[in-house]
């Protein structure tokens, strides 16, 4: 039996949900119905997709069988359609960043669990082979004692992507810049590998874009509840762009993700798998990555995300990066923000 999926918001990612709906293994995924406030959007994407289009709410998610929603929006406007689509009973999946304040992430955590839905925020990269690699490696303690880990993402964004989306570079819906927008992948893949952030202490601004509320480049210091520590570094203002990094050091062991590879893998202690590791995932980027251009990504991810969220439903378990876990990159990307304001180190929660 396929599950039925629906899409609200029908900008550019939501091409993405739409063909990560459709590659679902065994063809349990179908998109039935996307929703849209503009008449003309909707129907452009439900020709382009073969699925119902609707430019009223109600009306979609009263759509026949309709069982998943997935939310496209504007990452400020997650909120209210989220809440909606509980409210209907539909199980959701939310775009990165969940919401663009804790306080609003709560907000829809709080309606899935009042309408008994499930919830995921979309991290896609969690999902990629090299990424489970090192996560399975960490919680198996090949590492030692975690000792730094960094992120770092240099990208590009012209000043026309800033210009012509009508949203991007705000706060009432983009919730910050660099960090909130692009970075946030790297900085879930970190707080994922080397555990909670406890404290950081940031620098921000914005230098290479102009007539934008928000920054594009930001640094952090971060120091981790395991006494670990690290950075966080996020531009769109890095020409032409460069695949994101993730690099994990310990007592015995470093890491280091480059996108969808792994471009370093050296333990103390090593095993017979090693090498059939480093050979096989080396090399599996196989787009840009959004470094320089947004729409240069694979659904590859998202569709092994969406296949997680199936398993929890038929389980009845929680998919991986469910509503709590999705809070977590916005709350450590909140403390940047307030640290960055305030000029001092700040507590993250």
């Amino acid at each position: 039996m396929a599950f039925s999926f629906g899409i609200i918001g029908t900008g550019m990612i939501a091409d993405f949900h739409a063909q990560a709906i459709t590659a679902i293994a065994g063809g349990a995924g179908t998109l039935s119905a996307c929703f849209d406030s503009s008449r003309e959007r909707s129907e452009a994407f439900g020709k382009s997709h073969a699925c119902a289009a609707y430019s009223a709410l109600d009306a979609f998610l009263r759509h026949p069988g309709l069982q998943i929603v997935t939310v496209c929006t504007p990452s400020g406007a997650h909120l209210d359609a989220s809440v909606a689509a509980a409210a209907a009973g539909k199980h959701l999946i939310v775009e990165k960043p969940l919401e663009i304040t804790t306080e609003r992430c709560d907000g829809i955590i709080e309606a899935c669990r009042k309408n008994g839905v499930l919830l995921a925020g979309v991290f896609p990269s969690r999902f990629h082979d090299a990424a489970r690699a090192v996560k399975h490696a960490v919680d198996a303690g090949r590492f030692g004692r975690l000792t730094l880990g960094s992120a770092y993402v240099r990208w590009f964004r012209s000043q026309e992507y800033y210009d012509k989306g009508g949203w991007h570079g705000t706060w009432a819906l983009d919730g910050g810049g660099a960090l909130m927008n692009q970075s946030i992948h790297a900085v879930d893949l970190l707080q994922w590998l080397m555990g909670p952030v406890q404290t950081v202490h940031a620098f921000a601004g914005t230098l290479g874009h102009e007539r934008i509320e928000v920054e594009d480049t930001a640094v952090a210091s971060v120091r981790f509840a395991s006494g670990a520590m690290g950075t966080i570094e996020g531009t769109t203002a890095s020409f032409p762009g460069f695949y994101k990094r993730v690099v994990i050091s310990g007592t015995r062991g470093s890491a280091v993700l480059e996108e969808e590879s792994l471009k370093a893998w050296r333990f103390a202690d090593p095993m017979p798998q090693d090498e059939v590791i480093r050979r096989e995932l080396e090399d599996e980027t196989a787009t840009g990555g959004g470094a320089g251009d947004p729409g240069a990504i694979a659904p590859d991810g998202h569709r092994k995300q969406f296949e997680d969220f199936l398993r929890a439903i038929q389980s009845g378990g929680r998919p991986l990066v469910d509503g709590a876990e999705a809070r977590k990159a916005v709350q450590i990307i909140e403390a940047i923000y307030r640290s960055a304001r305030e000029s001092r180190a700040v507590s993250v929660g």
